[in-house]
């Protein structure tokens, strides 16, 4: 790694692995001045990274001049005054300067950091409230678009693996019967009513840094920034945070809905969106937990379907697994939607 952080002039420093993402690979820096992170970038997931680093170094660029105050972990410039390199034959790098006394959490375990959590990432797109989302590059390609998704997995019921079809018949009744979602969120991105913001669309809590007090301090891993709506972000805090249960969960039955946890999320953004939002998105705040879900459930039984050509599985029937998981999840959202 050493022509890596020759890069960044760091001639004397010692790296070890860092954190638990599972899309680019991640260092912790221990240079004699002060420590650092390095990314390498994920190109199978992200295909043009350089557009990553564009669209960090434009929201960079913003935050400093509008709001200074606000802690925004940047790439740093490396020596050939790049925000991002290429190595041969070791792919594409980033360094950012490693937040001291900060730590980032993989599971929302109390309503007070799930409502840390959701006020960091509705600050951050208040913030940029006056930035014109559309000059960002799109880093995946409708990367929320439920109608894609919806498409997809009608083709995966065509043309995906007869005995997995047969097997998840059940699952794939349940899907297509919650079609109404799909058309909703069509319904939705028509309207002016819902607004293209700066948008992080990968809200897990694992993405918000905090002090050592508990308060957020500011949203990190921001490749996936990119214009979007808002149901995106909250729904993705929902589908993360209420459950006490990950995705990976085959017991169903702990799949319940902690409706503290809930309130603590709408109350969370709420708190720095409210000014920004209109009386019509302010209804939805239950729909975007049920949109991420029911996305994140077609997803599953899609690449079920296609014979697991996108999800790295560790058994048979491990997105099936995650498929009835998430559509577990769906229905207890249906059961409290007369939470306010």
């Amino acid at each position: 790694m050493q022509e890596i952080l020759s890069s960044f002039a760091l001639t004397e420093a010692k790296l070890e692995p860092f954190g638990s993402g599972l899309i680019n690979r991640t260092w912790k820096v221990y240079a004699p001045e002060r420590n650092y992170i390095l990314q390498r970038i994920n190109v199978d997931v992200f295909k043009q990274p350089q557009d990553i680093a564009y669209n960090v170094r434009l929201i960079a660029d913003y935050l400093q001049k509008y709001h200074p105050g606000y802690q925004f972990v940047s790439p740093l410039h490396a020596a050939s005054g790049d925000d991002i390199i290429f190595c041969k034959g070791n792919g594409w790098f980033r360094l950012m300067p490693f937040v001291e006394n900060s730590f980032t959490l993989d599971v929302a375990t109390t309503p007070e950091q799930a409502y840390e959590a959701a006020r960091q990432f509705g600050r951050f797109t208040r913030l940029l409230s006056g930035f014109d989302s559309t000059q960002l590059k799109i880093t995946i390609p409708q990367f929320h678009d439920l109608s894609l998704r919806y498409q997809q997995f009608l083709n995966s019921i065509a043309n995906g693996n007869e005995k997995r079809k047969r097997e998840a018949r059940s699952l794939i009744n349940e899907l297509l019967y919650h079609k109404c979602i799909v058309e909703q969120y069509q319904s939705m991105v028509g309207n002016p009513a819902f607004k293209l913001r700066v948008t992080h669309h990968d809200t897990k809590i694992s993405n918000v840094l905090f002090d050592q007090s508990g308060k957020g301090v500011c949203v990190i891993d921001l490749d996936t920034i990119m214009p979007g709506y808002f149901i995106s972000d909250v729904g993705d805090m929902i589908r993360t945070y209420v459950s006490p249960v990950s995705e990976e969960e085959c017991d169903v039955e702990k799949i319940v809905l902690r409706e503290d946890f809930y309130v603590s999320i709408i109350e969370g953004y709420s708190d720095e969106m409210k000014d920004q939002l209109t009386a019509m998105e302010k209804k939805q705040f239950m729909f975007s937990g049920k949109f991420m879900t029911y996305m994140q459930a077609l997803r599953f039984l899609t690449d079920y379907l296609n014979n697991d050509v996108y999800y790295g599985v560790k058994y048979e029937g491990h997105n099936l697994v995650r498929a009835k998981n998430q559509m577990t999840l769906l229905k207890r959202l249906h059961e409290i939607d007369d939470i306010k």
